[in-house]
């Protein structure tokens, strides 16, 4: 991996020299991970016109969760506790007499900023803007089968689950089942926090689990993600607790289905990504439901759980081949719950086979 960790970084400086910034400072957790392999807490990534140097306030551990820096890469610890790294990478910047720092303005404080003018003023500070997150867009097929991985310890935990009994138990205490189980499997650790909801809390999108206990004719969403080596994967399903589903709850199950199903197969190289939100958004608008709907019908994953592009009505951009999304339509009715259905995908072109599914958990609406 460390010549794909060195050709990232390549192509970052190569944009910065096309903009006329001699170097670049990282900031932010997940593009320092990106471009270095690993993100020791605090770290900072300097990548310059001849060497790229992480600053970081401790050594790195190696942890699982933390990552392995690319070896051929420098890592300067500071001595002083009380340090900044971000500073002590500003102040070798201007020490090998580059005239310009791009930095990731959407990321640094104001009071890191005026450090940075501080310690090295003569050094013009550029915006780097979101480059990095662009680059991260299309994942290469290691990063893919990062996700695949991830995607495949979700849907073990997650088919653990079905098989216990859940009639009598919290909503918090099934959260907390599912996220030692994703450990169990190999996870690093749950990709952000397992939302259980049943009965009229179900369907919510991003619901905190609470006390409420499951009862016989609860809808039951879960929501659930692995993150596995950094990267991180989200699958959503609802069933229904009993033998025999109401027949409202079939109907807006099917309709819900009806939708992600849309927009799942929307997800091809060059679609726009308001047109893929449009494939599932109609399916529900048209049966009523547009004020119960999320603002969103997906997102992408990676080494963060919500990251471009969003699937939404005003998103601008296109699809492009080897870009994972999540495709997660659902409704929630106040007072009597709801269904969401939510995968991980990756855009693949139709001769590819179109998108890859890589959560497989079954879909049919189960009784548990």
């Amino acid at each position: 991996m460390s010549d794909v960790y060195a050709a990232r970084r390549g192509l970052l400086r190569d944009r910065c020299a096309a903009a006329g910034n001699a170097a670049a400072l990282i900031t932010r957790p997940a593009n320092v991970r990106y471009l270095s392999g690993a993100f020791p807490l605090g770290a900072v990534l300097l990548v310059g016109p001849t060497e790229d140097v992480m600053f970081c306030a401790g050594a790195p551990t190696g942890e699982a969760d933390e990552g392995r820096p690319d070896e051929h890469l420098r890592v300067s610890v500071l001595g002083n506790p009380g340090a900044d790294p971000a500073v002590a990478a500003a102040d070798m910047a201007a020490g090998v007499r580059a005239d310009s720092l791009a930095v990731e303005e959407h990321h640094l404080t104001v009071g890191r900023h005026r450090a940075l003018r501080s310690v090295a003023p003569k050094l013009h500070l550029a915006d780097l803007g979101t480059a990095v997150e662009q680059q991260r867009l299309v994942k290469d097929e290691e990063e893919i089968a990062c996700l695949r991985i991830a995607a495949e310890i979700a849907d073990q935990a997650l088919g653990e689950l079905l098989e216990s009994i859940l009639v009598g138990r919290t909503e918090r205490h099934l959260a907390l089942e599912l996220e030692r189980r994703l450990v169990d499997h190999g996870a690093d650790g749950p990709a952000f926090p397992t939302s259980v909801g049943t009965g009229p809390h179900s369907g919510r999108s991003r619901h905190r689990p609470s006390d409420r206990r499951v009862e016989e004719g609860d809808f039951l969403s879960v929501c659930l993600g692995a993150n596995y080596r950094g990267y991180r994967c989200e699958i959503g399903r609802t069933f229904v607790i009993g033998t025999s589903p109401a027949d409202w709850q079939i109907a807006l199950y099917d309709l819900v289905f009806t939708a992600q199903r849309a927009g799942r197969e929307a997800l091809l190289p060059g679609a726009a990504y308001r047109d893929v939100d449009h494939a599932a958004r109609s399916v529900l608008d048209s049966a009523g439901h547009s004020e119960a709907i999320a603002p969103w019908t997906g997102h992408g994953v990676g080494l963060e759980i919500d990251e471009d592009p969003q699937l939404a009505p005003t998103a601008m951009g296109k699809l492009d081949a080897c870009v994972p999304v999540t495709v997660e339509p659902g409704v929630h009715l106040p007072g009597r719950g709801g269904v969401r259905i939510d995968d991980t995908l990756v855009v693949r072109p139709e001769a590819d086979g179109g998108p890859e599914l890589l959560t497989i958990t079954t879909k049919e609406l189960l009784a548990l």
